[in-house]
């Protein structure tokens, strides 16, 4: 039985897209690029679905046109990335592409059942050092997060941040009410980053009450040095239909 790509429809229900939306994006993304493609609903059907696990190389760079994000975070088959280093201590790399489902520490071990389900809207809330800046920011996104087994996939809104053209991915597993995976934001282009991509580590606990998970981040700064800072998700919503993902797509307070 294939596995469903919930990473890909996280990333498009946070683009408030359809479907068929987003197959005419990749068309349209595909056309400009003078390769053009034939992406069909179906087609994007069969992505979410897990049927086909590797879309061809056409495809591959229509949808990271499409997403601004790389292909192997977008929950297919993919080489592991190179990367290069960051210039800032945001934390994290400047990268080419992005690891998944990568943990923290210690060796991979039986999958428990997940105790719940996490999907919904989340407000993503972290803090992080800028070296350049001497000075210490709070990041903020809402997330629309979905589970499937134990693999908790998310992607912000497009409005959805403290900071514009912003995109933050989430790829986490469920281990009980530990939370552990990967992170990856995208920087404006006309920002302090200049459109650097950023990547690192994280690791949640899941309040009792399951609507707060808080822990902490990991990345690698321009000198090789390790940063770290908080992070937590806070539950907004389980509802991801099109009209709660549409009152969230706004800047948090």
């Amino acid at each position: 039985m294939s596995t469903p790509n919930s990473t890909l429809r996280a990333v498009r229900l946070g683009m408030l897209m359809s479907q068929d939306d987003f197959a005419r994006a990749v068309r349209e993304a595909g056309a400009r690029a003078g390769q053009p493609n034939d992406a069909s609903k179906r087609l994007v059907q069969r992505w979410e679905s897990g049927e086909t696990a590797i879309p061809r190389p056409v495809y591959a760079r229509a949808l990271e046109a499409v997403t601004g994000v790389p292909i192997e975070s977008l929950g297919f088959v993919a080489p592991v990335p190179q990367m290069r280093v960051a210039h800032d201590g945001h934390g994290g790399h400047d990268l080419e592409g992005s690891p998944t489902g990568v943990p923290v520490g210690g060796t991979t071990a039986p999958q428990a059942a997940p105790r719940g389900n996490h999907s919904g809207i989340w407000l993503s809330t972290y803090e992080y050092f800028s070296s350049g800046r001497d000075a210490t920011f709070t990041g903020k996104h809402y997330v629309v997060l979905l589970q499937h087994g134990n693999r908790l996939t998310g992607r912000s809104l497009p409005l959805g941040s403290l900071n514009p053209d912003s995109p933050l991915t989430v790829d986490l597993q469920v281990e009980g009410n530990i939370v552990t995976g990967t992170w990856t934001e995208q920087t404006a282009q006309d920002g302090y980053y200049r459109g650097a991509r950023y990547f690192g580590a994280l690791q949640l606990l899941v309040e009792p009450t399951g609507r707060r998970m808080a822990g902490k981040w990991v990345g690698f700064g321009k000198e090789f040095d390790v940063n770290t800072g908080p992070w937590s998700l806070t539950f907004q919503d389980a509802d991801t239909g099109k009209a709660t993902i549409s009152k969230y797509n706004r800047a948090p307070e």
